[in-house]
């Protein structure tokens, strides 16, 4: 029998991590055990808990968590990295008889996971020109710098995303395709069963501008100034997060903490956006509305059922 790989889609704050371990739970009561393996670029980061909504070890409920904190925030997560490592511990799952649990963030990630995917090369020499022109211009110039070149690939980037802005100059420098190789909605692995999550936008709005708040109440500021002495501005990838970002301008003084939490809410609601816009051009996923009862049992009958 070819064990199946649930795969659980949706925007930021629509309750995909407490979905996974309901999920999971309710195919241990059926004599199907399952363990999910984190998509979030983020959560692969230790000591980026609060701003990431990393599950805490009472919110896993006992249910082993894949891909969280692998790496220090001076390390760099690409997606590749992650790739190779999800697939690894799907494999994994399924060697033990174990059913895998995809949750995460965007997209990109998920379908890199899920999906034939075939990377664009690099060239050590072009990347380090536009990673100074970066150092010297800043992330939203050197974003004006790639919508002039190419608007499509530019509007799909957030301008302080630096780090996707120099790799999207280095491809075209390469004179390679901007996406990734993508064949058209082709699973890489068998028996992948994907659902997604929807919410009526002023309510996805409501709940992201409450997670936040929820963040900041938590202790998120003092989580970043924690992460300085560990190198945490001098990461690639791990500085540009979400909230982060905003925190570490609050704490240089660019802007007033007040303005760094509003930039936060901003920020994820255009993420979330783009996220809905990414996944509702996948037919393959069937939607239930974020929160519905019973939701988990369904999923889980119908992965022992199929």
């Amino acid at each position: 029998m070819t064990l199946p790989i649930l795969a659980l889609h949706g925007p930021t704050a629509s309750g995909k991590s407490t979905l996974a371990v309901d999920v999971a739970l309710a195919l241990g009561a059926l004599g199907r055990p399952a363990e999910v393996v984190n998509a979030d670029s983020m959560l692969v980061y230790r000591g980026m808990d609060i701003g990431t909504a990393k599950p805490t070890e009472a919110e896993r409920r006992g249910v082993r968590h894949h891909l969280i904190d692998l790496l220090e925030v001076t390390e760099t997560a690409s997606v590749a990295d992650l790739q190779r490592l999800a697939r690894a511990a799907i494999a994994d799952c399924h060697a033990r008889g174990v059913v895998p649990i995809v949750v995460g963030g965007s997209a990109l990630y998920m379908r890199a996971i899920l999906d034939e995917f075939e990377f664009p090369g690099t060239d050590p020499a072009v990347r380090a020109h536009w990673e100074a022109e970066l150092a010297r211009l800043g992330a939203e110039a050197l974003h004006g710098v790639l919508a002039a070149r190419a608007p499509d690939a530019a509007a799909d980037i957030l301008p302080g995303n630096g780090r996707r802005i120099v790799r999207a100059l280095e491809i075209l420098d390469l004179g390679a395709p901007l996406t990734p190789t993508l064949p058209a909605w082709t699973y890489a692995l068998p028996g992948v069963r994907s659902w997604g999550l929807e919410l009526p936008r002023a309510v996805l709005d409501a709940r992201i501008e409450a997670r936040v708040g929820q963040m900041w109440a938590q202790g998120f500021v003092d989580e970043v100034r924690g992460l300085l002495p560990r190198g945490l501005e001098r990461g690639r990838t791990a500085p540009l997060a979400l909230g982060y970002r905003q925190i570490l301008q609050f704490l240089r003084g660019e802007i007033s903490e007040a303005e760094a939490r509003e930039a936060t809410v901003r920020g994820t609601r255009r993420f979330a956006r783009k996220q809905l816009g990414w996944f509702r051009r996948d037919a393959r996923i069937t939607w239930r509305p974020a929160g519905s009862r019973d939701l988990a049992a369904e999923i889980a009958a119908e992965a022992v059922e199929g």
